[in-house]
């Protein structure tokens, strides 16, 4: 009898004592490679899914095998099917779900405002389900939260191709709760997303004020929790200052690992710049880098934006990227916005600075300890805003303006003749000035 003859033999008998699932899923993609003496060969494919029948289907398939062959005592060894599954084919990439493979650990730049959701996130693709589970990634937009999210996604598949992953949005999901009521296919809704073995939800802020959409979540939640399946969270803000979400679930977002993305550092947006310039071939001059780097400080995927519009003029003018031209182009973007400073800002600076309550500093006391604090405030005030001398001595109980013109003459002989003030003065300014 030929191989795949007594294979398809076994099947027959197993299929009755196995639920259709899991035959479908575990011993239908098997077959059998060779027989050699009390050895038997059987072709699975990955080492994942050999572990996973040994443990669940071993003695099964054993007893069926050597009533098959009428022979005792038969051992049972899985090998990988060096072909495997095709790359492309339709059910792996069902598992994979909607996964963008760029987004990897790999391509992922790494720096001190990301590196621990960075660790936290390849712990958990590395042991999904066993480590930090939930893990609960917040940050700004574009700042990099998606990328995580699919870079465990794309880890998990890429390790155990058999894994089911369920990567979507909150909105998705939203979506789905709604048709799945509206057309009475619930059953079919739960069963999609309570037996997946990963479970990546993106912006799950957006289901703030969803009822439905939050018992539906918790449920599934509890569900994949309970099974060891992982369940990795992104926000654009951390669990608590979410609104309208019920505390059981807030409790659930909290109970696992929970990791903040900050804006990156300079370095880190240079880095960032260069790898991104070296994939899409654009020439990119270290001062240019440093330009964009410099002033775009909202996010990354800013920052790319506009790297691919100077990449785009430049190859469509035919222009060198230059800082010039940098300037011209995104003139818009980086554009060097002066922080407007009001005199709130600066008694509040003062009083902290000399340690002096801010209302003493407004009133009309003239204690020793008050005098110079709140002449270099008038002084920071005049040179810092554009009020006049006496709209700045109304803020400071009513004073003139003579009072005022006093203070500043009195603040510009000192810091000719006291380092010490000078420097403190520098220091206030620069502070004040930083956006």
């Amino acid at each position: 009898m030929q191989l795949d003859q007594i294979w398809k033999q076994l099947l027959v008998q197993l299929e009755p004592n196995i639920n259709r699932q899991s035959f479908e899923t575990w011993l239908k993609p098997t077959s059998l490679v060779s027989i050699s003496g009390k050895d038997v060969h059987v072709a699975v494919p990955n080492r994942f899914f050999g572990e996973w029948i040994k443990e669940h289907y071993y003695p099964q398939m054993q007893e069926a095998l050597e009533r098959e062959l009428s022979e005792e005592g038969l051992r049972i060894h899985f090998v990988v099917d060096e072909k495997g599954e095709a790359a492309g084919s339709p059910e792996r990439e069902r598992r994979k779900g909607n996964l963008n493979p760029r987004y990897t650990f790999d391509s992922f730049v790494v720096g001190s405002s990301n590196q621990f959701a960075h660790a936290a996130s390849r712990k958990v693709a590395e042991r999904p389900g066993t480590s930090y589970n939930p893990l609960f990634l917040y940050g700004g937009v574009g700042l990099g939260k998606t990328h995580l999210l699919s870079a465990i996604g794309n880890f998990i598949s890429t390790r155990d191709p058999l894994l089911r992953i369920a990567y979507l949005s909150s909105e998705q999901f939203t979506n789905d709760v709604i048709n799945s009521i509206r057309y009475d296919k619930m059953i079919e809704f739960r069963n999609k997303y309570r037996n997946v073995d990963a479970l990546l939800i993106d912006d799950i802020q957006f289901i703030s004020g969803k009822e439905r959409t939050q018992e539906e979540f918790f449920h599934t939640f509890n569900t994949l929790y309970e099974a060891n399946k992982q369940v990795v969270i992104s926000s654009d803000r951390s669990a608590k200052e979410m609104s309208d979400i019920e505390e059981r679930l807030r409790s659930r977002f909290e109970m696992g690992l929970i990791a903040d993305i900050q804006p990156p550092d300079l370095e880190t947006k240079i880095v960032i710049l260069r790898r991104k310039a070296e994939g899409e071939g654009i020439p990119l001059p270290n001062d240019v880098a440093l330009l964009l780097a410099t002033h775009i400080k909202t996010n990354v995927r800013e920052l790319e934006g506009a790297l691919i519009r100077l990449g785009a003029f430049s190859s469509l003018t035919g222009q060198e990227i230059t800082v010039e031209m940098a300037k011209r182009v995104l003139r818009d973007t980086i554009q060097e916005k002066k922080r407007v400073v009001t005199i709130e800002d600066i008694q509040r600076a003062v009083a902290e600075r000399f340690q002096i309550k801010l209302v003493e500093l407004k009133s009309k006391k003239r204690t020793k300890n008050l005098v110079i604090p709140r002449q270099i405030c008038m002084f920071l005030c005049r040179e810092l805003t554009s009020l006049s001398f006496p709209e700045i001595g109304k803020h400071f109980g009513g004073k003139d303006h003579s009072t005022v013109i006093h203070a500043c003459k009195q603040i510009e002989k000192g810091m000719g003749e006291d380092f010490s003030l000078k420097t403190t003065l520098d220091s206030l300014t620069q502070n004040l000035k930083e956006d």
